[in-house]
C-alpha cells in the first residue's frame, strides 16, 4: 500500500489541529500592551502546544520519508496518533485559561504521554512486518530518546498534582529534547 495518501491527511489533520489552536487565542480589549499581560499564560500555552505539533509533524515526516511500505494496522496506528494530538488545543485552551493548575498541567501531561505512546506504536507497527522499512528500524534502534520522554512525561504528570509548574517545566524540558529534528532518520535519507 503507497504511503501519500496516510501522508496528505495527516498533514492535513495537524494543519487543522494547529488552526484551532490558534483560533483559542482570543483578542484583548483595548489598544495599549498591558491588556496583554493577563494572557501571558494562555499564549505561553499555545506556544509549547504549537512547537509540540510542529516537533510531532517533523518527525512524522521523516519518519515516512524512509519508508517503503505500509498496511493497515500503520493506517489504524496514525489515527492513534492523530486522535490524541487532535485533544492538544482543548488541553491547551484548559491549561492556559486555568494559569497552569494542577488537574490541567496534569491532563496536558497525560496527552502528551499519550501522543508519545501513540508515535511508538506507529514507529513499531512501520517497522514491524515489512522488510522494506528497514531503514526506518536501523535508524530508530532502542529509541533511548523515546523511552526518557515517555519517563519524564509520567515524572511531569505525577509531579504536576502537588508542584504543576515542575510538571510544565518536565513537559518544556521534552520539547527542548525533541526540537532538533531526528538526526537518526536524517543520516539514513542522507
Amino acid at each position: 500500500m503507497g504511503k501519500n495518501r496516510l501522508e496528505a491527511f495527516s498533514d492535513g489533520v495537524i494543519a487543522i489541529i494547529i488552526t484551532i489552536m490558534v483560533l483559542e487565542l482570543k483578542v484583548p480589549h483595548g489598544a495599549d500592551f498591558k491588556v496583554l499581560l493577563p494572557l501571558w499564560p494562555v499564549f505561553m500555552s499555545y506556544v509549547l502546544s504549537f512547537i509540540y505539533v510542529g516537533i510531532y509533524w517533523n518527525n512524522h515526516h521523516h519518519m515516512l520519508h524512509v519508508v517503503q511500505q505500509i498496511s493497515g494496522g500503520v493506517l489504524w496506528a496514525n489515527l492513534h496518533l492523530l486522535f490524541w494530538l487532535s485533544l492538544t488545543p482543548f488541553v491547551t485552551a484548559w491549561m492556559g485559561e486555568n494559569h497552569f493548575q494542577t488537574a490541567p498541567v496534569a491532563a496536558y501531561g497525560f496527552v502528551l504521554l499519550m501522543c508519545a505512546i501513540a508515535y511508538t506504536i506507529l514507529a513499531r507497527a512501520l517497522t514491524a512486518h515489512h522488510r522494506e522499512n528497514k531503514a526506518l528500524a536501523d535508524a530508530i534502534g532502542r529509541d533511548t530518546k523515546g523511552w526518557i520522554s515517555i519517563a519524564l512525561y509520567v515524572t511531569g504528570i505525577a509531579l504536576s498534582l502537588w508542584y504543576p509548574w515542575i510538571g510544565f517545566a518536565l513537559y518544556i524540558c521534552v520539547a527542548i529534547i525533541w526540537l532538533v529534528p531526528d538526526t537518526r532518520i536524517e543520516k539514513r535519507v542522507a
